[in-house]
C-alpha cells in the first residue's frame, strides 16, 4: 500500500497536542442532493446498519436514497438557521469554548471539531493537524454513552485514515462519560433552569435517548445500560422518585425491534391515561439537532397534545452552557494527563511557575 507523502516538519520541533471533538454530522444544506450525499455515507456505515452489504446496499441505493432525501430535506429545512445546521453551529461553539477554557487553565492545545459523516470529515481534520506538526491527538466524541454505532465508528474513521499514513501521531480516545459527575450536573442544571423559567416542573419528566436495534444489546453493546445509568443519576441529582420520570428511546428506523419503550408511543399513552403536562429532555445529545428540534419538539409534541396532553415542554440540550463546557474541559484535562501541554513559553504556565517558586521560597 502506498503511503501519502509526509509533510516537511523541522527536526527538533516541540511536540504539539490537539483535541478532535467529533460529532455525528449533518448535511451541508437542507436540500435533497445534500441529504442524498449525507445519507449515502451515513447509512453505508456497517456500524450503523448491520445488514450484510450484498443485501443492504441495493436497498440503500435502489430505494432509500431515491425516496428519503427529499423528506429529510424538508425536516432539516424546518430547523435550519442562517448559520447552518444547529448541530454544526453548536459543535463549532463547543470546540471553540473548549479551546478557550483549556487556554485559561494554561494548556496549549489545538482544538478542532470534526464530523463522522459530512464536513469537516475526521480524515480532513487529521490531515490538517498533521500538516501543522501535531504529534499527539485526543479524540473526544460528543457521545456520552458508548455504542458501536457511534463511538466505535469514530474510532473506525481514525483507523481508516491511519492506514495510509507513515508517521502516525500518538492517539488517545475517550470512549464514554455517561456517569461523569460534571456531565450529570450540567444536565441537572439545565433541567432546573428550565423549571425555574417555566414556573415549576410538569407532572412527569421523560428522558429520551437515541434508539438502536435491540439485537445490539444482546450482542454485547453497553449503550442501553449506560443510558439507564445516566437517567438514574440525573433523577437522583434532581431528587425525582422513580414514578416521576421515564426513560425512552427515539429515532427508530426500519422494521426491526429497537430498544424500548419508544418515545412517541409512550407520550401518547401518558396523555391517554390522564397525564396533562410533561417535560422532555434528550440527555444523550450534547447539541440540539434534527432529532431533538424536529422529531421531539415538533413531532412528539404534536402527538402528545393530539392525544389529550395539555402542556409539552422541551428542555434544550446542554449546548454551550457554562456548566457543560466546564465539564467537557475537566474531561479533556483528565485524558490529557501525561502529555506536556503546559509548555514553558506559555504565559499562564510561566505565571504559575513563578507563583510556585515564590511559595517554595517562603517555606524555606
Amino acid at each position: 500500500m502506498p503511503f501519502r507523502p509526509e509533510p516537511t516538519i523541522p527536526h527538533g520541533q516541540a511536540a504539539r497536542t490537539a483535541i478532535v471533538y467529533c460529532n455525528l454530522g449533518t448535511p451541508d444544506e437542507a436540500t435533497a442532493p445534500a441529504l442524498r450525499r449525507y445519507l449515502a455515507e451515513f447509512l453505508a456505515d456497517p456500524r450503523v446498519v448491520e445488514i450484510p452489504r450484498l443485501l443492504w446496499l441495493p436497498i440503500l441505493h435502489g430505494i432509500i436514497l431515491r425516496t428519503r432525501p427529499a423528506k429529510s430535506a424538508a425536516k432539516y429545512a424546518s430547523i435550519w438557521t442562517p448559520e447552518g445546521s444547529p448541530l454544526k453551529v453548536w459543535t463549532e461553539k463547543q470546540a471553540t469554548l473548549l479551546r478557550g477554557y483549556l487556554g485559561e487553565r494554561g494548556h496549549q492545545v489545538t482544538v478542532r471539531h470534526a464530523m463522522r459523516y459530512g464536513n469537516p470529515s475526521i480524515a480532513a481534520v487529521l490531515d490538517e493537524l498533521k500538516a501543522e506538526g501535531v504529534t499527539r491527538v485526543l479524540v473526544l466524541p460528543a457521545y456520552p454513552q458508548y455504542s458501536g454505532t457511534t463511538t466505535a465508528s469514530v474510532i473506525d474513521a481514525v483507523t481508516a485514515w491511519s492506514r495510509d499514513v507513515r508517521h502516525l501521531p500518538e492517539f488517545r480516545f475517550v470512549n464514554r462519560y455517561h456517569d461523569d459527575p460534571g456531565y450529570i450536573q450540567a444536565l441537572a442544571r439545565r433541567v432546573r433552569a428550565h423549571w425555574m423559567a417555566q414556573g415549576g416542573p410538569g407532572e412527569h419528566l421523560v428522558m429520551s435517548f437515541h434508539g438502536v436495534p435491540e439485537r445490539t444489546l444482546h450482542l454485547g453493546d453497553p449503550y442501553h445500560c449506560e443510558c439507564r445509568v445516566t437517567a438514574r443519576l440525573l433523577a437522583e441529582q434532581l431528587g425525582l422518585p422513580a414514578e416521576r420520570y421515564t426513560l425512552t428511546f427515539q429515532s427508530r428506523f426500519g422494521k426491526a425491534k429497537w430498544l424500548e419503550p419508544y418515545t412517541e408511543p409512550t407520550l401518547v399513552a401518558m396523555a391517554k391515561r390522564g397525564v396533562k403536562s410533561v417535560d422532555l429532555l434528550c440527555p444523550g445529545f450534547t447539541s440540539d439537532c434534527l432529532e431533538t428540534l424536529e422529531e421531539i419538539n415538533m413531532e412528539a409534541r404534536e402527538a402528545f397534545l393530539h392525544a389529550g396532553g395539555e402542556r409539552f415542554e422541551y428542555i434544550p440540550c446542554v449546548n454551550d452552557t457554562p456548566e457543560w463546557i466546564r465539564a467537557l474541559t475537566d474531561l479533556a484535562e483528565r485524558h490529557l494527563q501525561g502529555w506536556p501541554t503546559k509548555h514553558a513559553n506559555n504565559p499562564m504556565a510561566l505565571q504559575a511557575s513563578r507563583e510556585r517558586a515564590l511559595a517554595l521560597g517562603a517555606k524555606q
